[in-house]
């Protein structure tokens, strides 16, 4: 049998690193959950300037997911990112985590700080921008996210219960049939 994968996807603000931690630790996987944010600290880059060039330059996802994609395959993970549940459509588990804009940007802003106004800005730009690329690069829509096995609205349950629900999915669905 091949890796066991679970693929976990949303957009920022949504949990992806705290339940893909979470879950991996549960399970004793790996975790993949490589982002623009870390390509942009591994650059000395800020986020927004390899935001700004990965718009230019499709070069700059296609290279982030094909690591992505090579790392996960390699055994037994957990990746979160935002296109994991499209590009591994052979992971055993493939989830959406959904939050509304408002409160993902409140969390992006206590994470992060600054304005809650900037913020909101930011991140609704980001999400457009986002959307336009996967379009162009991949020709997929990270706002139809129906070929995901479990959506799970992050506004209803805290990371650890989402990671004991992504837990006991992942054991159904790998369960021999009867």
């Amino acid at each position: 049998m091949g890796a066991s994968i679970v693929a976990i996807s949303g957009k920022s603000g949504c949990g992806n690193s705290t339940v893909t931690r979470l879950l991996a630790e549960r399970l004793g996987f790996k975790v993949v959950n490589y982002t623009f944010r870390n390509m942009a600290a591994d650059r000395g880059l800020t986020l927004a300037r390899v935001l700004e060039l990965a718009g230019q330059d499709d070069s700059w996802d296609r290279d982030l997911d094909a690591h992505q994609v090579e790392l996960a395959r390699a055994g037994d993970c957990v990746i979160g990112s935002r296109l994991a549940m499209w590009l591994l459509p052979e992971a055993a588990l493939r989830v959406y985590l959904w939050a509304s804009p408002e409160i993902r940007a409140a969390r992006i802003h206590t994470r992060e700080g600054g304005s809650l106004d900037e913020v909101i800005a930011f991140t609704r730009k980001r999400d457009e921008a986002d959307r336009a690329r996967y379009r162009r690069i991949y020709g997929l829509d990270n706002d139809d996210y129906s070929e995901a096995d479990l959506t799970v609205n992050t506004e209803r349950f805290g990371p650890a219960e989402i990671a004991s629900i992504l837990a006991e999915a992942l054991a159904r669905k790998l369960a021999p049939k009867a």
